[in-house]
Order: C-alpha cells, then structure tokens, then sequence
C-alpha cells in the first residue's frame, strides 16, 4: 500500500465516528476513494434497513476522502444523495470519485452498493463539493 493509503487509514483512525462504526478504508489514491462497513444489528432502523444516516455518513466520508486526495486537507462543502432501494445486506461500499478539481475545490461522486453473498446491489448515489481547508 502507498504512502497516501497509509496516511488515508491514519486520518480515519481519528475519526470517533468513523471508529464506532468500524469503517474501514478500502482504497485511497489520487481522485478516488473507497470505504466499507460491516452491517450490524445496531446500524439498522426499525423496518430492518441500514438507517439512512449511515449510508448518508459512509457517502460524505467518502466523497470527502476523493476529494481530499487531490485538495489536501479538505471537508464537505454540499453534498446530495438520493436513496434508491432499502440498504439490505451484509456490508456496504462506498466508492467516490473525482469528477472536477481546481486549487480549492473537487466536486466528486460516490456510489454506495451493499453486498449480500458477494452481490454487490446500487442502494444510493451522491454528488458533493469539498472544499480545502484554509491553511
């Protein structure tokens, strides 16, 4: 693995939230990112789906991870997703990528698919601006 994926894990093991939830970071290179979790019990709302605050989480990490591997420092400016069919399965990715980047902001897009028995199944889509953190 290369020196930004190792410095990619080291920024998610600050994060708390990301902790709790046990995320995990699955690539990290210039103008993508990847990031994953292991559905439990806990994550899930009262219809048995992965409560939508945590896929609108796993989205936002990762279009921030996109975009900050071409910005540096970065957070969430704006971000939108869509819902397209409940979060059911064992895992879910989340895959972010670079659409357009300039000196001080990446507009990105990420895709979240949920796995069940090595299936991969579209559950949401987002689009955000990440901006770079003023130095």
């Amino acid at each position: 693995m290369g020196e930004l994926f190792e410095f990619g894990k080291q920024i998610l093991a600050q994060q708390p939230f990301s902790v709790l939830l046990g995320t995990e970071l699955k690539t990290f290179e210039s103008g993508k990112a990847e990031l994953s979790l292991i559905v439990k019990e806990e994550l899930k709302q009262q219809h048995g789906f992965v409560h939508g605050g945590v896929v609108s989480y796993l989205a936002d990490n990762a279009l921030t991870y996109a975009g900050g591997s071409v910005l540096g420092d970065s957070v969430t400016s704006e971000y939108k997703i869509n819902y397209l069919r409940p979060a059911i399965g064992e895992r879910l990715i989340a895959r972010a990528r670079v659409l357009s980047s300039g000196k001080r902001q990446a507009v990105c897009q990420c895709e979240i698919v949920a796995t069940d028995s090595g299936e991969e199944r579209m559950i949401a889509v987002a689009q955000g601006t990440i901006t770079k953190v003023a130095s």
